[in-house]
C-alpha cells in the first residue's frame, strides 16, 4: 500500500478534476502490475496496472489507495474492469466519498466474490486526498497560500522592486510546488507587477499545463500580459465581477482567456468564497495562491487558507517596504488567522516554513 501511495502522489496536480490513485498488483509475493492517474485524469490508476500486468492480474491482489469508481464516465467503473482481470482480493485503503462511489464499487466488488478490506493506510491516503476531500464535502479546494519575503514580511520596496528577494534554489522550490497543485492564482495587481507567466520550467515536470487563474474585479489585466498572450497553449481563467462591456471582455476571450463573472464584495473586490467555489465546481482540488498582499488578506480574512508556505529570505526591508499580506482589519488578538507549523528547511540561503490552519 505504501508503494500505491507513492504512486498516487505522481497523479498530484495533473490528474483534476478526478483523484491522484495509485494501484499495485501483487501475485505470490510479486508485483505484476503498477498504475496511477494519468494526466487529465484518465487512464485510471487500476486500468494502467492491470493493463501492465496482462494476465498476470488473473488471482492478483489489487492494492488501490482510494475505492474504485462504480459509475461510467468516459471510462466504464474500474471494479468492473477488476472483475473481468479476475483479480481475487482489493484492499483499499479508503472509501470514495464521491456520491457516484461511497462503497458501491466495494459492494460490486463483493458480489463478483472478490475479497475486499478497507482501512490499510487510509490516514496517509486522507492526508494525500484532503484536496479531493475538499472539493466533494465542502465545494472548495484546498487552498495554500505561498508567499515569499524578506524576514520583516516585505515582498517589495516602496518602488515595487521585487525581484529577487529569495534565491534560485527558492524559486525552483516554487516551481515544484506548482508541478503538484491543480492551478494557480494570483491578483491582478501582481500580473501588472510582475508580468509572470506562471508555468512549471522543471525539466521532465511540465506534463499537463497547468491552470493559470487571475482575480481581476475591476479587469485591469492587459491584453499584452504574458498569462493572456500564451492562453492558447497554457489554460487561463480570468474571474472578474459582473457588468463588464462585452467590448473590454473581447481581447480575452478572442486570446483563449476563459472568463468568469464573480459577485463582488462591498468593497469592490471579488468575495472570496464564490471565487474559490467556481474554481471547484470546475474540478479544482489543490490551489495555490502567489499573491498579491490583497488577495492573500481577502482569503485569510475569511478564513480560507488552509495551508501557507513562506520562503524567507537573509534580509530586512523596514516598514516602508510592501507587506506580504494586506490590511486583515483585526483589533484583538482572538480574532487573528492561527495556524500550526508543520516544518521548516534551509532553501539554499532562504528558509521555507510551511504550516497548517488549527
Amino acid at each position: 500500500m505504501r508503494a500505491a501511495l507513492l504512486l498516487a502522489r505522481r497523479g498530484l496536480g495533473n490528474a483534476w478534476p478526478n483523484p491522484a490513485v495509485g494501484c499495485v498488483l501483487v501475485q505470490e509475493g510479486r508485483v505484476v502490475g503498477r498504475g496511477w492517474t494519468q494526466p487529465g485524469g484518465r487512464p485510471h490508476a487500476e486500468t494502467e496496472a492491470l493493463r501492465h500486468a496482462g494476465p498476470l492480474a488473473r488471482g492478483a491482489t489489487a492494492y488501490v489507495t482510494l475505492e474504485p469508481c462504480s459509475h461510467h464516465g468516459r471510462t466504464p467503473p474500474c471494479c468492473d474492469a477488476l472483475i473481468a482481470a479476475g483479480v481475487a482480493r482489493v484492499v483499499v485503503a479508503m472509501r470514495d466519498p464521491d456520491p457516484r462511489v461511497d462503497g458501491r464499487g466495494l459492494n460490486r466488488l463483493r458480489d463478483a466474490g472478490i475479497a475486499v478490506e478497507e482501512g490499510l493506510g487510509e490516514a496517509e491516503a486522507r492526508a494525500m486526498q484532503k484536496g479531493f476531500l475538499r472539493r466533494i464535502g465542502e465545494g472548495l479546494p484546498l487552498v495554500t497560500l505561498k508567499l515569499a519575503s524578506t524576514l520583516d514580511g516585505r515582498i517589495a520596496t516602496s518602488s515595487g522592486e521585487s525581484r529577487w528577494i529569495t534565491g534560485p534554489e527558492s524559486r525552483r522550490a516554487v516551481h515544484a510546488m506548482r508541478a503538484r497543485h491543480d492551478a494557480i492564482l494570483v491578483g491582478s495587481g501582481t500580473v501588472l507587477a510582475d508580468d509572470p507567466d506562471l508555468s512549471c520550467r522543471i525539466p521532465g515536470m511540465e506534463r499537463v499545463p497547468m491552470l493559470r487563474v487571475v482575480a481581476d474585479a475591476r479587469l485591469r489585466t492587459p491584453a499584452s500580459a504574458r498569462v493572456v498572450r500564451t492562453a492558447r497553449s497554457i489554460p487561463t481563467w480570468l474571474l472578474t465581477g459582473a457588468g463588464h462591456r462585452p467590448a473590454a471582455l473581447a481581447p480575452f476571450i478572442e486570446a483563449g482567456v476563459e472568463v468568469a463573472a464573480i459577485r463582488r464584495a462591498p468593497g469592490g473586490g471579488l468575495l472570496p468564497r464564490p471565487m474559490l467555489s467556481a474554481l471547484a465546481a470546475r474540478g479544482v482540488t489543490r490551489l495555490l495562491v502567489e499573491g498579491g498582499a490583497g488577495l492573500a488578506a481577502a482569503l485569510l480574512r475569511a478564513g480560507l487558507v488552509d495551508r501557507i508556505a513562506w520562503f524567507h529570505a537573509p534580509g530586512a526591508m523596514g516598514a516602508e517596504g510592501l507587506p506580504a499580506v494586506g490590511p486583515l482589519g483585526l483589533v484583538r488578538l482572538g480574532h487573528m488567522p492561527r495556524f500550526r507549523r508543520l516544518r521548516s528547511l534551509t532553501v539554499g540561503q532562504d528558509v521555507l516554513t510551511e504550516f497548517e490552519r488549527e
